[in-house]
C-alpha cells in the first residue's frame, strides 16, 4: 500500500514540520545552518523563507512581515515560542556545542545526560538546550539508547 503522506519532490513527507516566525530571516538562517548544522532544502529569499533539514528533522523559518505572517505582528514579542521546546536528534552534540561556544552563543540549559522512563525501561539522551535568535528553545540530543 502506498503512503498517502509520502513527500513530494523536495520533502521527506514528515507529517509535522514546524514553521517558526522569525524577526530576521538572515540571522536565523545563519544560526540554524552555520551553528546547528541544518541545510537549506529550498528557500524563497524574496519572502524571507527557508525550508531546513538536519537528518530526519525539518523546520521552516519565515520572516515576520515578509510574505505571509500568521497572527498579529504587533503582538509578537520575544522570546517567541514561550513554553515550547523543539527536540532535535543530532549525531554529534560535541561539534554543535563547539560551534555555539565559538560563536559566543550561551546555552539555556547546559549539557546533561538524562534518562526518561518509557514503560518498562529507560531511554537516554545526552542533551542541552539553546535559544535561537528569537528565543525559540531547541533541545538538541544524542540518543544513548535504552537501559533496563
Amino acid at each position: 500500500m502506498s503512503d498517502p503522506f509520502a513527500g513530494s519532490e523536495g520533502t521527506s513527507g514528515n507529517a509535522l514540520v514546524p514553521e517558526l516566525a522569525v524577526s530576521d530571516w538572515r540571522a536565523s538562517r545563519a544560526f540554524y545552518c552555520g551553528l546547528i548544522g541544518f541545510e537549506v532544502l529550498y528557500e524563497r529569499p524574496e519572502e524571507g523563507f527557508s525550508f531546513l533539514t538536519l537528518g530526519g528533522a525539518q523546520l521552516m523559518i519565515d520572516q515576520i512581515g515578509v510574505g505571509r505572517t500568521f497572527g498579529n505582528e504587533a503582538t509578537l514579542q520575544r522570546p517567541f515560542g514561550r513554553g515550547l521546546n523543539l527536540q532535535i536528534r543530532i549525531h554529534d552534540v560535541g561539534a554543535v556545542l563547539q560551534r555555539l561556544h565559538d560563536g559566543g552563543i550561551p546555552l539555556y540549559l547546559p549539557l546533561e545526560e538524562k534518562w526518561y522512563r518509557r514503560n518498562d525501561h529507560e531511554v537516554g539522551n545526552r542533551q542541552f538546550v539553546v535559544a535561537d535568535p528569537d528565543g525559540y528553545l531547541l533541545r538538541l540530543f544524542e540518543d544513548l539508547g535504552p537501559r533496563f
